[in-house]
């Protein structure tokens, strides 16, 4: 019998966390994060990591386990998830995951096939050359051309992904994008997911409103730390709220267009969030707001106990 999974989904700040939290409190489980970048060391206001206080005793998994030097693929993701997985269960405790990366959890939850993981150094040396030809952005531009699905979710300062891209391209003659169709939908869990939506406006006020929090909380320090460490080119740099202050600090943006940018890309990346799991998992979704917030919550702890019954 295939073991139980719950998987707390949805865009940025709508609440994912608490829920997740009372649904291991309610379920005796744990949580495992499900977000890509909660993964690295130091980066805590900017990727909004739950605080100790916050987790209320549940412990919690996949947090600070790499510092920010660090690469970390889809497939490592996938690997420890499982392992957490394995490992709560064998507590007889119920596994959480809380997050939004939506590639990540599928590919945690479902056989997420990555046989394209050997690397061709060969392949490498040549497109390193090319790059000193003509430049990062000629790559990129490369990229959208043969996989314009790609190109549009890689940043294009994040050259390890655009190599990545391209070079399964030319070994396989399938786009990146052809290989994540081609994945099948089967799981080795029970997977259930549980998803949180807000009416528009409200959500976007949050996400803004959230942004001030963590100025407040210190944020800029936080991006300013890591860049003085020379972590500019990071993949971890890279993640919304840290890539925003770059220009910034480098005297190319004024504070206050870094922090509109950032709360624009913010309220995209909900948007693409949204859209992504409403397009790619079946979602058991539940609208919530603010002032209704735990009456929600019991309905969707009562709700989950009957699917959770029936699995």
């Amino acid at each position: 019998m295939k073991d139980t999974v719950i998987a707390v989904v949805g865009p940025t700040a709508v609440g994912k966390t608490s829920l997740s939290v009372e649904i291991a409190k309610h379920f005796d489980g744990e949580i495992i994060s499900g977000d890509s970048m909660q993964i690295y060391q130091g980066m805590d206001i900017g990727t909004a990591k739950i605080t100790e206080k916050e987790q209320q005793g549940i412990p919690h998994h996949m947090l600070d386990i790499v510092s920010p030097q660090e690469p970390f693929s889809v497939a490592d993701f996938q690997d420890l998830v499982r392992k957490n997985i394995s490992a709560i269960r064998s507590r007889n405790k119920l596994p959480i995951i809380a997050g939004g990366t939506g590639l990540y959890i599928q590919a945690a939850l479902y056989n997420y096939q990555f046989s394209d993981n050997k690397r061709d150094d060969t392949y490498q040396k040549q497109i390193e050359q090319l790059i000193e030809q003509k430049g990062a952005d000629y790559l990129y531009q490369r990229l959208a051309q043969i996989d314009p699905a790609q190109a549009e979710k890689t940043h294009p300062n994040n050259v390890r992904r655009v190599i990545r891209a391209l070079e399964v391209y030319a070994r396989t003659g399938k786009t990146m994008t052809e290989h994540h169709a081609d994945q099948s939908r089967n799981s080795p869990y029970q997977p259930i997911f549980i998803g949180l939506e807000m009416d528009r406006e409200l959500l976007y006020n949050r996400i803004n409103l959230r942004v001030e929090q963590m100025l407040k909380d210190g944020l800029l320090d936080e991006v300013n730390g890591l860049y003085h460490k020379g972590l500019e080119k990071s993949q971890a740099m890279q993640a919304i709220g840290y890539k925003e202050f770059l220009p910034y600090l480098k005297g190319e943006m004024s504070l206050e267009e870094a922090i509109d940018t950032l709360k624009r890309n913010s309220r995209r990346y909900a948007k693409r969030q949204y859209t992504w799991f409403k397009n790619k998992m079946h979602v058991h979704w539940y609208t919530v707001s603010p002032e209704e917030k735990d009456k929600k919550f019991s309905i969707i702890l009562k709700d989950l106990a009957g699917m959770i019954d029936n699995k």
